[in-house]
């Protein structure tokens, strides 16, 4: 299995951005998907997730202005961020936990490379 992040990049507060993850190799459906992000020096942190049911979970720091959302017949998950704030700086990454919830690190099965998300004031 295979994960390929692509969206990030230099934005300023108020702006939004889109995360996408395309899948690859097992069957998408089955994988609970999240995306967590991690500032150099700090742990890696839960952001969302969308199970393999398409229950989402959110961070309280980003709830009400990032969605999740994931179609199967795309083997894609995408990370919508509106309001985006210098705080939210980090590398992004997407993961996949097989019938899970996509929401603990201890869960997760298969993680891409991140992608680079900043936030200038």
């Amino acid at each position: 299995v295979q994960l390929q992040a692509s969206g990030g990049g230099l934005v300023q507060a108020g702006d939004s951005l889109r995360l996408s993850c395309a899948v690859s190799g097992r069957t998408f459906s089955g994988y609970g998907m999240g995306w967590f992000r991690q500032d150099p020096g700090k742990e890696r942190q839960f952001v969302a997730a969308i199970s393999w049911d398409s229950s989402t979970s959110y961070a309280d720091s980003v709830k009400g202005r990032f969605t999740i959302s994931r179609d199967n017949a795309k083997n894609t998950v995408w990370l919508q961020m509106n309001s985006l704030k210098p705080e939210d700086t980090a590398v992004y990454y997407c993961a996949a936990d097989w019938f899970g919830t996509g929401t603990t690190m201890s869960g997760i099965d298969y993680w891409g490379k991140g992608t680079q998300v900043t936030v200038s004031s």
